[in-house]
Protein backbone atom coordinates (compact mmCIF):
# COMPACT_ATOMS: atom_id res chain seq x y z
CA UNK A 1 0.00 0.00 0.00
CA UNK A 2 2.81 2.41 0.85
CA UNK A 3 4.63 1.68 -2.44
CA UNK A 4 1.44 2.27 -4.40
CA UNK A 5 0.91 5.61 -2.67
CA UNK A 6 4.48 6.72 -3.45
CA UNK A 7 4.06 5.78 -7.10
CA UNK A 8 0.85 7.82 -7.31
CA UNK A 9 2.62 10.81 -5.74
CA UNK A 10 5.50 10.61 -8.24
CA UNK A 11 3.09 10.42 -11.14
CA UNK A 12 1.21 13.41 -9.83
CA UNK A 13 4.39 15.56 -9.47
CA UNK A 14 4.91 17.71 -12.60
CA UNK A 15 8.31 17.34 -14.34
CA UNK A 16 10.06 20.70 -14.61
CA UNK A 17 12.38 21.04 -17.64
CA UNK A 18 15.34 23.22 -16.77
CA UNK A 19 17.81 24.19 -19.53
CA UNK A 20 21.45 24.21 -18.58
CA UNK A 21 23.41 27.49 -18.35
CA UNK A 22 25.87 28.08 -21.17
CA UNK A 23 29.26 29.70 -21.67
CA UNK A 24 29.08 32.12 -24.55
CA UNK A 25 30.56 35.32 -25.94
CA UNK A 26 28.86 38.51 -27.03
CA UNK A 27 30.28 39.51 -30.40
CA UNK A 28 31.97 42.90 -30.41
CA UNK A 29 34.52 44.56 -32.70
CA UNK A 30 38.07 44.09 -31.41
CA UNK A 31 36.85 41.59 -28.79
CA UNK A 32 39.70 40.52 -26.58
CA UNK A 33 42.27 42.66 -28.45
CA UNK A 34 44.55 45.42 -27.33
CA UNK A 35 43.99 48.93 -28.73
CA UNK A 36 47.28 50.60 -27.80
CA UNK A 37 50.90 49.56 -27.46
CA UNK A 38 54.29 50.91 -26.44
CA UNK A 39 57.12 50.47 -28.92
CA UNK A 40 60.33 52.03 -30.12
CA UNK A 41 61.58 53.79 -33.23
CA UNK A 42 63.97 51.82 -35.41
CA UNK A 43 65.61 52.27 -38.78
CA UNK A 44 63.84 50.76 -41.75
CA UNK A 45 67.04 48.84 -42.51
CA UNK A 46 70.23 48.04 -40.59
CA UNK A 47 73.48 46.54 -41.84
CA UNK A 48 76.10 44.60 -39.89
CA UNK A 49 79.54 45.59 -41.20
CA UNK A 50 82.71 43.51 -40.92
CA UNK A 51 85.93 42.69 -42.76
CA UNK A 52 86.09 39.94 -45.36
CA UNK A 53 89.34 38.54 -43.99
CA UNK A 54 91.04 37.56 -40.79
CA UNK A 55 93.09 40.29 -39.13
CA UNK A 56 93.68 42.60 -36.18
CA UNK A 57 91.61 45.76 -35.80
CA UNK A 58 94.14 48.58 -35.88
CA UNK A 59 91.82 51.60 -35.83
CA UNK A 60 88.12 52.37 -35.44
CA UNK A 61 87.31 55.80 -36.82
CA UNK A 62 83.53 55.84 -36.25
CA UNK A 63 81.73 55.56 -32.92
CA UNK A 64 78.14 54.88 -31.89
CA UNK A 65 75.85 57.75 -32.87
CA UNK A 66 78.10 59.09 -35.65
CA UNK A 67 76.44 60.14 -38.89
CA UNK A 68 78.48 58.86 -41.83
CA UNK A 69 78.42 59.21 -45.60
CA UNK A 70 78.64 56.45 -48.19
CA UNK A 71 82.30 55.60 -48.90
CA UNK A 72 83.58 57.04 -45.61
CA UNK A 73 86.19 54.91 -43.81
CA UNK A 74 84.84 53.50 -40.54
CA UNK A 75 87.64 51.17 -39.39
CA UNK A 76 90.98 49.72 -40.52
CA UNK A 77 92.80 46.43 -40.13
CA UNK A 78 96.51 46.15 -39.37
CA UNK A 79 97.90 46.37 -42.91
CA UNK A 80 101.56 45.43 -42.33
CA UNK A 81 101.09 41.78 -43.31
CA UNK A 82 98.83 42.72 -46.22
CA UNK A 83 101.43 45.19 -47.50
CA UNK A 84 104.10 42.49 -47.31
CA UNK A 85 101.87 40.18 -49.35
CA UNK A 86 101.50 42.86 -52.02
CA UNK A 87 105.28 43.37 -52.25
CA UNK A 88 105.79 39.61 -52.51
CA UNK A 89 103.21 39.41 -55.27
CA UNK A 90 104.88 42.30 -57.13
CA UNK A 91 108.20 40.47 -56.94
CA UNK A 92 106.53 37.35 -58.29
CA UNK A 93 105.22 39.31 -61.26
CA UNK A 94 108.69 40.72 -61.98
CA UNK A 95 110.24 37.24 -61.93
CA UNK A 96 107.49 35.89 -64.18
CA UNK A 97 108.08 38.71 -66.68
CA UNK A 98 111.81 37.99 -66.74
CA UNK A 99 111.18 34.26 -67.26
CA UNK A 100 108.76 35.07 -70.06
CA UNK A 101 111.34 37.28 -71.79
CA UNK A 102 113.94 34.52 -71.51
CA UNK A 103 111.50 31.94 -72.87
CA UNK A 104 110.60 34.28 -75.75
CA UNK A 105 114.25 34.83 -76.67
CA UNK A 106 114.96 31.09 -76.51
CA UNK A 107 111.94 30.30 -78.69
CA UNK A 108 112.99 32.88 -81.30
CA UNK A 109 116.57 31.60 -81.38
CA UNK A 110 115.58 27.93 -81.69
CA UNK A 111 113.06 28.74 -84.42
CA UNK A 112 115.79 30.59 -86.37
CA UNK A 113 118.07 27.56 -86.10
CA UNK A 114 115.29 25.25 -87.25
CA UNK A 115 114.62 27.50 -90.25
CA UNK A 116 118.31 27.20 -91.24
CA UNK A 117 118.20 23.42 -90.76
CA UNK A 118 120.64 23.50 -87.89
CA UNK A 119 118.26 22.37 -85.16
CA UNK A 120 115.45 19.79 -85.09
CA UNK A 121 111.70 20.56 -85.08
CA UNK A 122 111.38 18.82 -81.71
CA UNK A 123 113.63 21.46 -80.16
CA UNK A 124 111.38 24.21 -81.56
CA UNK A 125 108.34 22.44 -80.11
CA UNK A 126 109.98 22.23 -76.67
CA UNK A 127 110.86 25.93 -76.80
CA UNK A 128 107.29 26.80 -77.77
CA UNK A 129 105.97 24.78 -74.81
CA UNK A 130 108.34 26.57 -72.45
CA UNK A 131 107.16 29.92 -73.80
CA UNK A 132 103.50 28.98 -73.20
CA UNK A 133 104.34 27.87 -69.66
CA UNK A 134 106.09 31.19 -68.99
CA UNK A 135 103.06 33.13 -70.23
CA UNK A 136 100.77 31.11 -67.94
CA UNK A 137 103.11 31.70 -65.00
CA UNK A 138 102.99 35.46 -65.62
CA UNK A 139 99.18 35.42 -65.72
CA UNK A 140 99.14 33.48 -62.46
CA UNK A 141 101.53 35.95 -60.83
CA UNK A 142 99.44 38.90 -62.01
CA UNK A 143 96.30 37.29 -60.60
CA UNK A 144 98.08 36.82 -57.28
CA UNK A 145 99.07 40.48 -57.27
CA UNK A 146 95.45 41.51 -57.97
CA UNK A 147 94.26 39.39 -55.04
CA UNK A 148 96.87 40.88 -52.73
CA UNK A 149 95.99 44.43 -53.76
CA UNK A 150 92.30 43.67 -53.30
CA UNK A 151 92.97 42.29 -49.81
CA UNK A 152 94.95 45.42 -48.96
CA UNK A 153 92.02 47.58 -50.16
CA UNK A 154 89.62 45.55 -48.01
CA UNK A 155 91.62 46.46 -44.94
CA UNK A 156 89.60 49.69 -44.95
CA UNK A 157 86.00 49.22 -43.81
CA UNK A 158 83.85 51.78 -45.65
CA UNK A 159 80.20 52.75 -45.23
CA UNK A 160 78.14 51.30 -48.09
CA UNK A 161 75.32 53.85 -47.58
CA UNK A 162 74.57 57.09 -45.79
CA UNK A 163 73.63 56.15 -42.25
CA UNK A 164 74.03 56.33 -38.50
CA UNK A 165 76.29 54.03 -36.48
CA UNK A 166 73.99 52.40 -33.94
CA UNK A 167 76.30 49.89 -32.30
CA UNK A 168 80.01 49.10 -31.90
CA UNK A 169 81.01 45.48 -31.38
CA UNK A 170 84.83 45.51 -31.58
CA UNK A 171 87.64 47.69 -30.23
CA UNK A 172 91.14 48.34 -31.63
CA UNK A 173 93.51 45.45 -30.95
CA UNK A 174 90.81 42.79 -31.26
CA UNK A 175 91.58 39.74 -33.41
CA UNK A 176 88.77 39.41 -35.94
CA UNK A 177 87.46 36.49 -37.93
CA UNK A 178 86.34 36.93 -41.50
CA UNK A 179 82.84 38.41 -41.49
CA UNK A 180 82.78 39.20 -37.76
CA UNK A 181 80.59 42.26 -37.09
CA UNK A 182 82.52 45.38 -36.11
CA UNK A 183 79.85 48.08 -36.51
CA UNK A 184 76.10 48.20 -37.06
CA UNK A 185 74.89 50.87 -39.48
CA UNK A 186 71.29 52.11 -39.75
CA UNK A 187 70.09 53.72 -42.97
CA UNK A 188 69.29 57.41 -42.61
CA UNK A 189 66.29 57.13 -44.90
CA UNK A 190 63.15 55.54 -43.50
CA UNK A 191 61.91 54.99 -39.95
CA UNK A 192 59.60 52.39 -38.46
CA UNK A 193 57.94 51.81 -35.11
CA UNK A 194 58.22 48.28 -33.74
CA UNK A 195 55.59 46.97 -31.34
CA UNK A 196 54.97 43.53 -29.83
CA UNK A 197 51.64 41.91 -30.65
CA UNK A 198 50.03 38.97 -28.90
CA UNK A 199 48.96 36.10 -31.13
CA UNK A 200 45.37 37.37 -30.95
CA UNK A 201 46.38 40.91 -31.95
CA UNK A 202 48.59 39.60 -34.75
CA UNK A 203 45.71 37.57 -36.17
CA UNK A 204 43.50 40.66 -36.27
CA UNK A 205 46.12 43.04 -37.73
CA UNK A 206 45.68 43.24 -41.49
CA UNK A 207 48.40 44.67 -43.82
CA UNK A 208 47.74 48.33 -44.55
CA UNK A 209 46.12 49.06 -41.19
CA UNK A 210 46.85 52.61 -40.06
CA UNK A 211 48.12 53.79 -36.68
CA UNK A 212 48.85 56.97 -34.73
CA UNK A 213 52.37 57.05 -33.30
CA UNK A 214 53.24 59.55 -30.55
CA UNK A 215 56.51 60.15 -28.75
CA UNK A 216 56.26 58.98 -25.16
CA UNK A 217 58.41 61.91 -24.02
CA UNK A 218 56.34 64.45 -26.00
CA UNK A 219 52.85 63.25 -26.94
CA UNK A 220 52.31 66.39 -28.99
CA UNK A 221 54.68 64.97 -31.60
CA UNK A 222 52.65 62.54 -33.71
CA UNK A 223 53.19 60.69 -36.97
CA UNK A 224 51.04 58.41 -39.10
CA UNK A 225 52.13 54.82 -39.67
CA UNK A 226 51.09 51.88 -41.84
CA UNK A 227 51.49 48.22 -40.89
CA UNK A 228 54.23 46.94 -43.16
CA UNK A 229 54.81 43.38 -41.89
CA UNK A 230 54.58 41.10 -38.87
CA UNK A 231 57.40 38.75 -37.95
CA UNK A 232 56.34 35.15 -38.71
CA UNK A 233 58.01 33.70 -35.60
CA UNK A 234 57.06 34.52 -32.00
CA UNK A 235 59.64 35.51 -29.39
CA UNK A 236 60.44 32.58 -27.12
CA UNK A 237 60.25 34.51 -23.84
CA UNK A 238 57.10 36.59 -24.43
CA UNK A 239 55.28 34.60 -27.16
CA UNK A 240 54.68 37.89 -28.97
CA UNK A 241 55.38 38.82 -32.57
CA UNK A 242 57.10 42.01 -33.68
CA UNK A 243 55.05 44.26 -35.95
CA UNK A 244 56.84 46.79 -38.15
CA UNK A 245 54.93 50.03 -38.78
CA UNK A 246 56.27 52.27 -41.54
CA UNK A 247 56.31 55.90 -40.34
CA UNK A 248 55.20 58.67 -42.67
CA UNK A 249 55.63 62.44 -42.78
CA UNK A 250 58.20 64.61 -41.01
CA UNK A 251 60.23 62.28 -38.80
CA UNK A 252 62.82 64.76 -37.56
CA UNK A 253 61.75 64.33 -33.92
CA UNK A 254 61.49 60.53 -34.14
CA UNK A 255 65.06 59.60 -33.32
CA UNK A 256 66.29 56.03 -33.35
CA UNK A 257 65.51 54.21 -30.11
CA UNK A 258 62.84 56.70 -28.95
CA UNK A 259 59.88 55.20 -27.07
CA UNK A 260 56.46 55.72 -28.66
CA UNK A 261 52.81 54.95 -27.96
CA UNK A 262 50.87 53.40 -30.83
CA UNK A 263 47.09 53.35 -31.35
CA UNK A 264 44.89 52.21 -34.22
CA UNK A 265 43.59 55.19 -36.20
CA UNK A 266 41.24 53.35 -38.57
CA UNK A 267 38.98 51.32 -36.28
CA UNK A 268 35.98 53.12 -37.68
CA UNK A 269 36.86 51.74 -41.12
CA UNK A 270 38.51 48.44 -40.25
CA UNK A 271 36.56 47.09 -37.27
CA UNK A 272 37.74 43.56 -36.55
CA UNK A 273 35.65 40.77 -35.04
CA UNK A 274 37.29 37.69 -33.56
CA UNK A 275 35.93 34.56 -31.91
CA UNK A 276 37.62 31.79 -29.94
CA UNK A 277 38.54 28.80 -32.08
CA UNK A 278 36.71 26.49 -29.64
CA UNK A 279 33.42 28.08 -30.76
CA UNK A 280 33.77 26.57 -34.26
CA UNK A 281 31.80 23.38 -34.93
CA UNK A 282 34.20 20.65 -36.07
CA UNK A 283 33.65 19.00 -39.41
CA UNK A 284 31.55 21.76 -40.97
CA UNK A 285 32.33 23.32 -44.33
CA UNK A 286 31.94 26.24 -44.52
CA UNK A 287 32.84 26.87 -40.86
CA UNK A 288 29.89 27.40 -38.52
CA UNK A 289 29.02 28.40 -34.95
CA UNK A 290 25.92 28.26 -32.74
CA UNK A 291 24.15 31.61 -32.26
CA UNK A 292 21.71 31.95 -29.36
CA UNK A 293 18.54 33.96 -30.02
CA UNK A 294 17.83 36.63 -27.42
CA UNK A 295 14.18 35.91 -26.72
CA UNK A 296 13.73 32.13 -26.94
CA UNK A 297 17.33 31.22 -26.10
CA UNK A 298 17.37 28.70 -28.96
CA UNK A 299 20.44 27.60 -30.93
CA UNK A 300 20.78 28.32 -34.63
CA UNK A 301 23.77 27.16 -36.68
CA UNK A 302 25.30 30.02 -38.68
CA UNK A 303 28.03 29.72 -41.31
CA UNK A 304 31.03 32.05 -41.27
CA UNK A 305 33.72 33.38 -43.53
CA UNK A 306 36.99 33.29 -41.59
CA UNK A 307 40.28 35.14 -41.77
CA UNK A 308 43.62 34.34 -40.14
CA UNK A 309 43.79 32.68 -36.74
CA UNK A 310 46.36 32.85 -33.96
CA UNK A 311 46.56 32.40 -30.22
CA UNK A 312 43.27 30.53 -29.92
CA UNK A 313 41.18 33.12 -31.76
CA UNK A 314 40.13 33.52 -35.38
CA UNK A 315 39.15 36.62 -37.36
CA UNK A 316 35.54 36.54 -38.60
CA UNK A 317 35.07 38.31 -41.94
CA UNK A 318 31.31 37.71 -42.19
CA UNK A 319 28.50 35.67 -40.66
CA UNK A 320 28.03 37.35 -37.28
CA UNK A 321 27.19 40.86 -36.20
CA UNK A 322 28.12 42.88 -33.10
CA UNK A 323 25.72 41.96 -30.30
CA UNK A 324 25.24 38.34 -31.39
CA UNK A 325 25.66 35.76 -28.62
CA UNK A 326 27.83 32.82 -29.73
CA UNK A 327 28.11 29.53 -27.86
CA UNK A 328 31.78 28.90 -27.05
CA UNK A 329 31.78 25.70 -24.96
CA UNK A 330 29.98 22.40 -25.49
CA UNK A 331 29.36 23.12 -29.18
CA UNK A 332 29.40 19.42 -30.08
CA UNK A 333 26.78 18.33 -27.53
CA UNK A 334 23.89 20.50 -28.72
CA UNK A 335 21.58 20.50 -31.70
CA UNK A 336 19.69 22.87 -33.98
CA UNK A 337 16.77 24.57 -32.25
CA UNK A 338 17.73 23.38 -28.77
CA UNK A 339 16.80 25.78 -25.99
CA UNK A 340 19.56 26.70 -23.53
CA UNK A 341 19.69 28.39 -20.18
CA UNK A 342 21.07 31.77 -19.18
CA UNK A 343 24.57 32.90 -20.00
CA UNK A 344 27.07 32.24 -17.24
CA UNK A 345 28.62 35.34 -15.73
CA UNK A 346 32.19 35.48 -14.44
CA UNK A 347 35.70 34.93 -15.80
CA UNK A 348 34.75 32.20 -18.27
CA UNK A 349 32.01 34.31 -19.85
CA UNK A 350 34.20 37.27 -20.80
CA UNK A 351 35.09 37.48 -24.48
CA UNK A 352 38.75 38.29 -23.99
CA UNK A 353 39.27 35.69 -21.26
CA UNK A 354 38.24 32.62 -23.17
Amino acid sequence: MIRAALALMLLATPVVSQERPVISEIVAPQAGLASSWVGNVSAASEIDLGFLQVGTLAERVADAGDVVQAGEILARLDGSELEAQVRAAEAGVSIAKANLQTAQDTSDRVQALVDRGVDSPSAAEAATNSLASAKAALEQAQAGLARAEDARAQADLRAPIDGIVTDVLAEPGAALDAGQTVLRLAAREGREAIISLSEEDAAAAEPGARYHVRLLANPEMMAEAVLDRIEPVSARATRTRAAHLRLEGDLTSFRLGALVTVTRSDLGIYSVITLPVVALIDGTEPPAVWIISDAERKLHRTTLKLGPRAGGRVVVLSGVQPGDEVLTHGVHSVSEGQAVGPRLEGPLAGGGNL
